[in-house]
This record gives C-alpha cells, structure tokens and sequence, in this order.
C-alpha cells in the first residue's frame, strides 16, 4: 500500500493486465478461433457468427461515452467489475444459445461489457488514480494487454480441440468471473482520493472545451478513428490483402504473426525512454511508422515483412499514444468522459469499416484496399502535424 492506501502501483496495473489478456481474449479475438466451428455445429450463416463481433463494437461504443461518465462519478473500481459479470454473462448466453438469436443476444451484453471493460475504461481508471503520472502505468497496461492474442489464440484453440465451441465460451466466462472480477474488487481502489483529482471541487462536471481544445479533440478523434479502421483491417483481411502475392499460406500466416511482437517491440522502446517525451512525439513516431509501413505493404515491394513490423511497431506505440495524449491535453480533471467520448468513433469504426473492404476486395481485389491503408496512414500523419501547429501555436499565445 502507498500512503493513502492505495494499492502499489504494480499490483493495480498486473490486475487491470489480466483483465485486459482475457477481455480482449474472450471478445476481440475469439471469433476467429470459434467461428467455423461454430457455424459446422449450428449451421447458423458464417457472416452472421463472424459479424457478431462487429456488433459487439457497435454497442461498445455507442455506450462508451456514458462509461466515462460513470468512471467519474464511480471509479474504475465499479465499471470494471460491471464488465466482467457483463462479459460472463454475454459469454454463457453464447455458448448456451439454442439459436442464432440468442447467440447475438449474448453479443449485444459482450458490447456492453467491452465497452466498459477494455483499453479505454481502464485508461480512464488509470487517469483517474495517478492523474498526470499514470503515462506508464498505461504504457505497462498495454505491454500486458499485447500478450491477449499469445495467450488466448493457443488457448482457445486447445480449448476448442478438449471441449468444443460452446464449452470454451463458458470456461472464458468462468475466468473473468472466478479470477478477473476478484482481482478487480481486491486490487482497485473504492473511489478515488479528493488529492489525486485535479482542478477546483466547483469544476463543472461538464467538458467545456475551449476552442482550442475542442479542435484538439477534433484532430486526436480522427486519428483514433483512423487507427481503430486501420487495425480492424489489417485484423481481418490481411490475408486477403497479401493474397496475390507469391506466397504459400504458411508464409502469410508467418507474416502476420510478426504484428504481435512487433506491437510489444514497440511499447518496449516506448517504456524505455521513461517519459522524457511530450507524448505528441509518441503519437508522431507512431503514425509515422505505421504509414511507412502500410506505404511499403501496398508499393507490393519484395519487403513485406519490413512493412509489417514498421505498422505492427507503430499500431503498438499507438496504444499509449491514445492513453497518454490526452491526459497531457485535457488534464485528469475530465480525462474519463473525454476517453469515453473519443473511444466511440474508434469503436464503430472498426465494426464498420472492415465490411465496407470485404465488398471492395470481392469486387476489385487487393490493390485498392492496400491503396486505401496507405491514404487513411498518411491521414494520421497530417493530423498528427496539424497537433503540432496548434501546439506551437498555444505555446507562442502563452509567451507573447
């Protein structure tokens, strides 16, 4: 315990990275371990099983701004322990569904709980802790929650293998339920302490951007939305993508295994350079790398693999970036509703965009989608610059 307290700083982040292996673990990547299976046993249509993800982020984030909300007037403590009985319950509807209808069902409570329970909820609980300290707490958040797929894809695969479809569901729920939510209820604070709330107790619990602000939030809203698109993409298709190529599927699948370490790579350099950056350079270096990378990968060059680690490099950095600009941005006064209402526009976009490929790469193959992940790179790097005039532009303001 610190001397408010308040649990070490390492056991609340160790807690809060168990959850996340197995949040995303039970949520995010499952589908594409579970879903042929799935589909062979019910007969139930594959793009509605696959889709149910896509609805699970639909609902994530269209509740994502009202679970800031509650993360400020709650804790985190509350919202987190509300997402793993949501996601228990979402995953035994799911593997007790009878039908298809239920089974979605069991995917509009998963949206709910993933809205409440994932990166940006726990951000928000980390911000509301530690204030302007909590960059690497978010930052070690993300190196736990990039070991999400190490873990649960072999997992999943073997559970599948022992117990089948249905049973892997409910041994995921039992757990969130018997290990995740008892971590939650020990390791997190009640409520959060009076001195670790920035601003005056009379601040208006309402946002109030200043012009400024508000195009900041702008700019970084539009570059999550970007990056989420990005992701989901190169989530779902990049074997589509690299189809054309003169490549067995071992080496695509090897290829895309190279994201993962490269994410961690990535947040391990992030880590070791121990905050001694504004975290606009975090975002700068990521979108950087990410473009670069997505460029290589649609120029159909003979390096692919380079491409891939540039992006999966730059998609790791990418997490801290969205937790930790923020905070330096808005301040933790209002740092939960303000990653509440930037976590929604991400969130819908990787339910949507990925469908909106699907159609372009049946119609007009890899080429254009590869074009598309080039210009939507490029995109964040002008945004990116655009923080920076508006940075430079405040501080020349505050000298003058």
């Amino acid at each position: 315990m610190d001397a408010g307290g308040i649990p070490q700083k390492r056991w609340i982040v160790s807690a809060l990275g168990i959850m996340q292996i197995f949040a995303w673990g039970s949520t995010f990547y499952l589908p594409a371990i579970l879903a042929s299976s799935i589909a062979e046993d019910t007969g139930w249509p594959l793009v509605w099983i696959v889709g149910s993800l896509s609805i699970g982020l639909v609902v994530a984030g269209l509740v994502s701004p009202k679970v800031g909300e509650r993360i400020d007037k709650k804790g985190g403590r509350w919202v987190l322990s509300v997402s793993c009985v949501l996601l228990t319950l979402g995953l035994v509807i799911t593997g007790l569904s009878v039908n298809l209808w239920m089974y979605l069902a069991g995917w509009l409570i998963l949206g709910v709980g993933m809205g409440t329970g994932l990166y940006d909820a726990a951000f928000a609980s980390l911000g509301q802790i530690y204030g302007l300290k909590a960059r690497s707490a978010i930052t070690t958040l993300t190196l736990w929650g990039g070991f999400s797929s190490t873990v649960c894809w072999p997992l999943s695969a073997w559970l599948l293998a022992q117990v089948g479809w249905r049973n892997t569901s409910l041994v995921y729920a039992g757990i969130l339920l018997l290990i995740c939510l008892p971590l939650i209820r020990k390791v997190m604070p009640a409520r959060v302490r009076p001195a670790m709330r920035m601003g005056s107790k009379t601040a208006s619990r309402d946002l109030q951007l200043t012009r400024a602000e508000q195009q900041q939030m702008t700019l970084v809203m539009l570059a999550m939305m970007i990056a989420g698109a990005i992701g989901a993409l190169v989530s779902v298709h990049l074997l589509l993508l690299l189809s054309e190529r003169e490549l067995s599927l071992q080496q695509m699948v090897a290829l895309g295994a190279l994201i993962g370490p490269a994410q961690v790579a990535g947040r391990l350099l992030e880590a070791a350079n121990r905050e001694r950056h504004h975290p606009l350079w975090t975002l700068t270096v990521s979108v950087a790398l990410t473009a670069v990378g997505l460029i290589l990968l649609a120029s159909g060059a003979q390096i692919t693999a380079l491409a891939i680690t540039l992006y999966g490099a730059g998609n790791g950095i990418f997490s801290i970036a969205k937790g930790a600009l923020p905070l330096y941005l808005f301040g933790t006064e209002r740092y939960a509703r303000i990653m509440g209402r930037l976590a929604r526009p991400s969130m819908l976009a990787q339910a949507l965009v990925p469908a909106f490929v699907a159609w372009l790469l049946a119609d007009y193959g890899p080429l254009p989608s590869l074009l598309l992940l080039a210009a939507l790179g490029i995109g964040n790097v002008v945004i990116t610059a655009r923080l920076w005039q508006l940075r430079r532009q405040q501080r020349n303001v505050c000298s003058s």
